[in-house]
């Protein structure tokens, strides 16, 4: 029997060492790490954790339940795979979540629906966030660098005969800046 731990973090700036740590003290002797958001389906090393662990023979360690899935719905079709399977899965900060036991699997059902509806909740506010942002005239993003005055310089300067490449020296803009702006319609031309 083997104890298998998968670690995930959602982004390239994140580090798994603490998660990592926690998983080799709890005995895990074969760790899968990955860089992908718990909302991408497509996690190719989540599969190939799935995919190494032996039937009725390991258990898989997680750290927390969140970074196996964020969906309950994902998160029951893995679980579900694994019961198939005879594997056990452990969530180790929370020693209730133990499918090896009537108990953790019921727990584990409750809290699976606890977390689908925490990130509902952060998605809605997050919605509502940029409602009111864009109510308020912010749109996000960055700032637009070209100015009214220099769109009209670009177009003064391409009206005398000027190229693209001095036009885009004499403004302090790349000839791609320069082209892009060009190609836009005009004021009159929209009326």
């Amino acid at each position: 029997m083997a104890i298998v731990g998968y670690a995930r973090v959602s982004s390239t700036g994140q580090d798994h060492a603490t998660q990592i740590d926690k998983l080799k003290a709890a005995g895990a002797t074969k760790i899968f790490e990955e860089k992908k958001s718990g909302l991408d389906k497509a996690r190719p090393v989540l599969a190939e954790c799935l995919q190494y662990l032996r039937d009725d023979a390991d258990t898989l360690i997680v750290t927390k339940l969140d970074r196996l899935a964020r969906s309950a719905s994902h998160l029951h079709q893995i679980v579900e795979e694994l019961t198939a399977k005879g594997v056990g899965f452990k969530v180790l900060d929370d020693a209730a979540l133990d499918t090896t036991t009537r108990t953790g699997k019921l727990v584990f059902g409750i809290l699976a629906s606890i977390a689908e509806f925490e990130t509902a909740l952060r998605k809605e506010r997050q919605l509502e966030g940029i409602a009111k942002a864009k109510a308020e005239g912010r749109t996000g993003g960055r700032p637009a660098m070209v100015t009214a005055e220099t769109r009209a310089e670009i177009a003064r300067l391409n009206g005398e005969g000027i190229s693209i490449r001095k036009i885009a020296a004499r403004v302090g803009f790349s000839k791609a800046t320069v082209q892009k702006e060009l190609a836009k319609p005009t004021k009159e031309a929209e009326i």
